[in-house]
């Protein structure tokens, strides 16, 4: 190993995975190979769904296909990698690879931050202001909405990374982690690494509190102007509108919030995994299924679209 250009003697790291659970490698391999195969399949059939039906060209669904393209490939920063540490007799990732996979994660998990945050604007224009809710929320507004999400979430993570890589990494190399995290690497360094962990848990703090922030606001909006509807059956379809965003943005900021707005010395990489694991696997695994059976739309919509390739296979 040789001095590179980011000072520093490691050329690669050695992506450990899950060694207390060695002996569980081939079912976890065929566990996380199926929970892989169907978040992708099962946000392609949403963003499909989407495409093809004209009823849900409406920013609420423009906006459900970006999150659903978010999950594809915020879960495929991830997993891949994580599935070759089960069978591949070579760990390894180069320095350069390792912050790639570092920023591509952090910034599809902060344009879903964002993202979210424009999910529950978008909710709360339709039940609080919903006479002009088709002059506010046009699909001009959606598209801009959207590209500030990708745009915001790619710009965030920058510096952290920035700083990461700027850190001496001269001696151990083995990531005892199923990715390259923050936390993991800050422990690998041989370099101080107090300011570099205090800038990454205040910007992460900052990201994270924001944005959930704004949509505890509208979801305050949202539950007051719903419960002075008068009749039972005015409430329950003005709240099933919003109840699958609510349930993921519960899910996600619940899992994210434990993780990343305490000092990372705090946790052991043990707790560390398992809360990854929630929010990089199982998360997105989730969402078609929270969209699907909780939206009436969605769950008519996704039956059309099989019965149309079942018709369509059923005349070749």
């Amino acid at each position: 190993m040789g001095v590179g250009i980011n000072q520093t003697f490691v050329t690669e790291f050695i992506i450990l995975g899950f060694p207390s659970l060695k002996k569980l490698y081939p079912f976890l391999f065929l566990l996380f190979l199926f929970i892989y195969v169907f978040t992708v399949t099962g946000n392609i059939i949403i963003f499909i769904t989407v495409l093809t039906n004209y009823k849900l060209q409406i920013p609420m669904f423009y906006l459900l296909n970006h999150l659903s393209a978010m999950e594809i490939w915020y879960t495929s920063v991830i997993v891949p990698k994580m599935l070759s540490t089960f069978v591949a007799n070579s760990r390894a990732i180069s320095f350069k690879n390792c912050m790639t996979q570092l920023y591509l994660f952090s910034s599809l998990g902060a344009s879903e931050c964002y993202l979210l945050t424009a999910m529950a604007y978008d909710r709360y224009l339709a039940i609080c202001n919903p006479l002009h809710y088709s002059s506010k929320m046009t699909n001009t507004t959606s598209h801009q909405l959207a590209s500030v999400a990708w745009i915001g979430g790619f710009i965030s993570p920058i510096l952290p990374v920035a700083l990461i890589c700027k850190l001496v990494f001269c001696g151990p190399n083995q990531v005892n982690y199923f990715y390259c995290d923050a936390q993991p690497l800050l422990k690998l360094s041989c370099s101080s690494t107090r300011f570099t962990e205090a800038a990454i848990s205040m910007l992460a703090t900052g990201l994270i509190f924001s944005s959930f922030l704004l949509t505890v606001l509208s979801y305050i909006f949202i539950i007051s102007t719903i419960l002075r509807i008068s009749s039972a059956i005015g409430r329950k379809k003005a709240f099933s509108t919003c109840a699958s965003h609510l349930t993921v943005v519960m899910i996600y900021y619940g899992t994210i919030t434990a993780m990343y707005m305490q000092p990372m010395s705090k946790f052991s990489l043990d707790i560390n995994k398992a809360l990854s694991l929630l929010y990089t696997v199982v998360t997105p695994m989730l969402n078609p299924i929270i969209y699907s059976l909780r939206n009436k739309e969605m769950k008519e919509s996704v039956k059309k679209l099989f019965k149309r390739i079942s018709r369509g296979k059923d005349t070749e």
